[in-house]
């Protein structure tokens, strides 16, 4: 249910109780904890999130990432290692570039704020039957 990125953060899938007025909602619904060098984040200001307990966390899996672009497992580890260290440089030098996930959405500084973005189709992806309340809450 949840994968480390290491040296950046975990991503997971979270259920979601949610009590409206008439109906009790379930949501699945997105969830990325930050997990950066303390040192990289100096004066930078990141919501805190709780993964809840119950939740599996998965190394990233390099042999399947390699599967899907055809690069060797090693070599896909040392770009995701590079490219984490590369953005993590970058937020110490004050520069503020966005990283895209492709399909899940994008980490961004603004305004000395760095948060996680999810698109509405990760979104949408996760929870059919109550989109617009996990969007609501995302």
């Amino acid at each position: 249910q949840g994968v480390l990125v290491p040296g950046l953060g975990t991503f997971a899938v979270i259920s979601e109780q949610i009590n409206g007025t008439e109906e009790v909602y379930v949501v699945q619904r997105p969830l990325f904890q930050l997990d950066m060098d303390m040192s990289c984040l100096r004066e930078l200001v990141f919501p805190t999130v709780m993964m809840p307990g119950d939740i599996e966390i998965m190394p990233l899996d390099y042999w399947w990432l390699s599967q899907a672009n055809s690069l060797p497992p090693d070599v896909v580890r040392g770009c995701v290692e590079e490219t984490v260290l590369l953005y993590s440089f970058q937020l110490r030098d004050r520069q503020c570039p966005a990283f895209a996930f492709e399909n899940i959405g994008i980490l961004s500084c603004q305004d000395n704020v760095l948060c996680m973005q999810f698109h509405c189709s990760c979104i949408a992806g996760l929870e059919s039957r109550d989109t617009w309340v996990a969007l609501l809450l995302t």
